[in-house]
């Protein structure tokens, strides 16, 4: 199944915010399914075009600290926005924002952002039901537990996983995050949680791992919180990457079987991504394909629901990660058989 609701752009320019998060990556991705004409004919079994799930504050708090929620809800609001998405440098100039080129609000960007968290709840339960969705929303994998970090003002991937707990439909749930990135509010926000276990293969260097390892209180910077298996990739070790991807499923299965997993499937490591802070880890696009191959089928041959998040992906040439993936899962799904 393919969530993507078309009423929500990936864009946020029109609050002002400069980040290579492209309409592109959705639209195009879209588009190519579409320009298929077998795909075309079944879109109706594979196309989910609306994110009818709602998200409450208590779902929030599933993940996040109540004083942060409760910013949230309040007029401290769009400082928290301005903090996450990095708006304000340290002299106090704009950074990656244009206030006068918005023709929205910035607080306004909430309500998008909780409601691409509900698209992620709800892709878990449509891969619960089918086996198999991908979502053309989510992956916030860097919001801790009382503040936004990286772009992520909600952690969609831990308030899904305990939403879906919580309603009794799941016990344990792997969190497999192939973004750029390492995956260090989702790796913190579960530390302690045995019944979600996280992956994460990341850039061994950059953000969020080029801060201090400890706070000005000496408490140890949650970024550096090890997830329950963490593979960090070096620069110029992109030949290694899905043979140590593979020993960590591997490492993975060896805690027993998941009922649920939530891959954060980020463009981001694809060598044609602009985003500055990803350029330590540089996939070609064949190799992209095969680690989204290489998910796809060890879940599948293990009979485990699979609720793909669209995570990182910025500038105009990461839809072809994501069309030829999704090209080939449902020719897969709805075509072969």
């Amino acid at each position: 199944m393919i969530l993507y609701d078309q009423s929500i752009p990936a864009s946020i320019e029109e609050f002002g915010v400069q980040i290579p998060v492209r309409d592109s990556r959705v639209i195009k991705t879209f588009q190519a399914l579409l320009d298929d004409p077998q795909l075309k004919a079944r879109q109706a079994h594979w196309h989910v075009p609306k994110i009818a799930e709602q998200l409450r504050r208590e779902d929030l708090l599933r993940a996040h600290s109540e004083e942060y929620v409760q910013r949230l809800y309040s007029a401290g609001l769009e400082q928290e926005i301005i903090s996450t998405f990095e708006l304000i440098d340290e002299e106090g100039k704009y950074n990656r924002y244009d206030p006068d080129s918005a023709i929205r609000p910035l607080t306004d960007l909430f309500d998008r952002l909780l409601k691409k968290a509900a698209g992620s709840v709800q892709a878990a339960r449509l891969a619960l039901q089918h086996g198999f969705c991908f979502s053309f929303t989510g992956g916030a994998h860097h919001a801790q537990h009382n503040y936004g970090n990286g772009f992520c003002l909600l952690n969609d991937i831990i308030i899904a996983c305990r939403k879906l707990q919580a309603e009794g439909l799941v016990r344990q749930v792997w969190v497999i995050d192939v973004d750029a990135h390492k995956g260090d509010g989702t790796a913190a926000l579960a530390e302690h949680d045995s019944s979600i276990r996280t992956l994460s293969i990341h850039m061994a260097k950059g953000w969020p791992l080029d801060g201090p390892e400890k706070l000005a209180d000496g408490s140890l910077n949650p970024s550096f919180i090890r997830s329950d298996i963490d593979i960090p990739i070096e620069s110029g070790e992109e030949s290694l990457y899905l043979d140590r991807l593979r020993m960590g499923l591997d490492t993975l299965e060896e805690v027993g079987r998941a009922d649920l997993a939530i891959v954060v499937c980020g463009a981001d490591p694809y060598e044609g991504d602009e985003l500055p802070s990803a350029a330590l880890l540089k996939l070609s696009l064949e190799q992209m394909f095969e680690r989204d191959r290489l998910l796809y089928d060890w879940l599948a041959a293990r009979d485990i629901p699979a609720a793909f998040l669209m995570a990182g992906g910025y500038g105009d040439k990461v839809w072809r990660v994501y069309s030829q993936f999704l090209l080939w899962v449902l020719h897969k799904r709805f075509v072969a058989a």
